[in-house]
């Protein structure tokens, strides 16, 4: 084996950064994935914050897009809030992404052989 092969059995799970996720949806376009911060033993981790994480698909002409962005927010009603703010950055951070690979891929030189 390689040596910078990693065996599934090295794999450690980091047991001081667990969640407890919970998912809400409208049924249409939005849902939500709240990360409960939680302890070893399953009880709540009032140190760190809850974390929300909004999830929606966008439709393109090579069909949809999966959309995962990070929502500032405290409570599940500020996340709902928060949404379409959070996807609309979200969206324009992958378009600017996207403009910029094709900036570097239009900028390199092929030197024939």
């Amino acid at each position: 084996m390689d040596q910078g092969e990693q065996k599934i059995t090295d794999v450690k799970v980091d047991k001081d950064n667990l969640y407890r996720e919970e998912i809400f949806t409208d049924f249409h376009v939005a849902a939500f994935r709240k990360l409960t911060p939680i302890k070893i033993d399953g009880s709540d981790d009032p140190s760190r914050k809850v974390l929300f994480v909004a999830q929606t698909q966008l439709m393109s002409p090579q069909g949809p897009v999966p959309i995962h962005c990070p929502i500032e927010a405290e409570t599940l009603s500020e996340a709902v809030e928060k949404f379409p703010a959070a996807v609309d950055n979200a969206v324009r951070e992958m378009i600017e992404e996207a403009k910029a690979l094709e900036r570097e891929e239009a900028s390199r030189i092929v030197i024939p052989k």
